[in-house]
């Protein structure tokens, strides 16, 4: 049997502590601007979507959900008005997966969370690519800070992830975002920049890879991003996939944004020229919200 990678070792109760910390109630305020020194654009008259692609949406159920509870979730999703020109995916927990997949209407895409590495084999616990092509499972979110900072998955292991499932043909949903610490200590494009660069050095076929930036200090926590905030950041992205991949690369990958995004902040948000969609947690699974959220579209083209 193949060993364990290193990381897996490192102490969980270790890290929901360095967590905890982070978010004791000595938590300084998160600022208004990011403290880097880095140019921003210009804001504009008149935005519109930096990127070419579509605008995007991802629901996120994570640890959520019985089979009840997601049978009525499904079917107030597919009773709900949709913006036709917005690619839909969910997120069921793996256990649900198959319930969905044959439940939702086809306009919604179905993604797993979470994926090994490689092929199956004696993984305990563990859901290869093969496994979710299998059952008609489109995507896959890689990436996620539950992921990197509770379960111990390093920048390497998840860039390979991401190779491996894209070469099963499962899209990525591939997740990059700063600790509040990081944040406050102005290396959130660093940061970033570390986990994208993970990213590319195992990726070279960008076509169905869709970034999204969570700030770890936004997500489910009832804090968000400004606007201006997330599209600094997205914007410094998509000028380092310009740099660093091809100006091709950046003008068609999606980079959407996560962190406590809601029925009430996703308009504003959305008018935002570098911001091609939301990853959504919690709100995701109140469908009336969710719809709205997909619908924000409607923003952006206003604002266009």
């Amino acid at each position: 049997m193949a060993a364990a990678p290193s990381f897996l070792v490192s102490s969980h109760l270790s890290r929901l502590a360095d967590l905890r910390r982070a978010a004791a109630p000595a938590t300084p305020t998160v600022p208004q601007q990011l403290r880097v020194g880095f140019s921003r654009r210009r804001a504009q008259r008149v935005v519109a979507m930096a990127g070419s692609g579509k605008f995007f949406v991802g629901g996120n159920w994570k640890c959520n959900g019985t089979k009840d509870s997601v049978s009525k979730l499904v079917s107030e999703l597919n009773a709900a008005t949709l913006e036709t020109d917005v690619d839909v995916v969910v997120a069921p927990p793996f256990i649900y997966i198959d319930q969905v997949k044959n439940s939702l209407t086809g306009r919604i895409e179905v993604s797993a969370q979470n994926v090994w590495i490689g092929k199956g084999g004696a993984y305990t616990g563990e859901i290869s690519a093969e496994q979710l092509v299998d059952i008609g499972c489109q995507w896959v979110i890689l990436g996620h800070s539950e992921r990197r900072h509770i379960i111990g998955e390093n920048d390497e292991f998840i860039g390979k992830k991401a190779a491996y499932a894209l070469s099963q043909n499962v899209k990525v949903i591939a997740c990059i975002g700063e600790l509040l610490e990081e944040r406050e200590a102005g290396k959130t494009f660093e940061v970033c920049f570390e986990q994208m660069k993970a990213f590319a050095d195992s990726i070279s076929n960008w076509a169905d890879v869709v970034i999204a930036y969570e700030p770890v200090w936004a997500i489910g926590t009832g804090k968000v991003a400004t606007p201006e905030q997330a599209q600094e950041v997205h914007a410094a992205v998509r000028d380092w996939l310009t740099t660093n991949i091809s100006p091709d690369v950046a003008s068609s990958t999606r980079i959407i944004y996560g962190g406590s995004v809601n029925a009430a902040n996703c308009a504003e948000l959305a008018k935002k020229e570098d911001i091609d969609g939301f990853l959504v947690g919690g709100a995701s699974l109140k469908a009336p919200d969710f719809a709205t959220i997909i619908n924000s579209v409607t923003a952006k083209k206003v604002a266009a």
